[in-house]
């Protein structure tokens, strides 16, 4: 594993590896944005422009997380559900990754502090 990744344990137990550092090194800032945002509409319901409960479950195999359970799909949206509504925008949706990466909010940590500092 690269220095830049870590591991992610999820609720359910499961641990997935953090890529997101490696992805920012590799594509650059507007790269990785651009890319998120690719995420997000790859996951999201093209009617509502949200990624909705249903959609999310439709599309649990592009993530890896076929077997997860109805229960496991609501948890996740809310995690990230800021206003309430019960589905991501985009917006909603790059803060959860951001929140989910240690090794981006680290890096975050350390450009904030550079940039306070000059």
């Amino acid at each position: 594993m690269a220095a830049s990744q870590s591991n992610i344990i999820g609720n359910n137990g499961v641990v997935f590896e953090d890529f997101l550092p490696t992805m920012v090194e590799k594509l650059g800032e507007e790269g990785f944005m651009k890319e998120l945002c690719n995420g997000f509409r790859l996951l999201m319901d093209e009617k509502k422009g949200l990624i909705t409960f249903e959609s999310l479950k439709k599309n649990l195999g592009v993530l890896g997380l076929k077997g997860m359970n109805d229960e496991e799909v609501k948890e996740m949206l809310k995690e990230g559900d800021v206003d309430k509504d019960g589905c991501l925008n985009q917006m909603e949706f790059c803060v959860l990754m951001f929140r989910l990466s240690p090794g981006l909010m680290e890096s975050s940590r350390r450009w904030l502090q550079h940039a306070l500092a000059n």
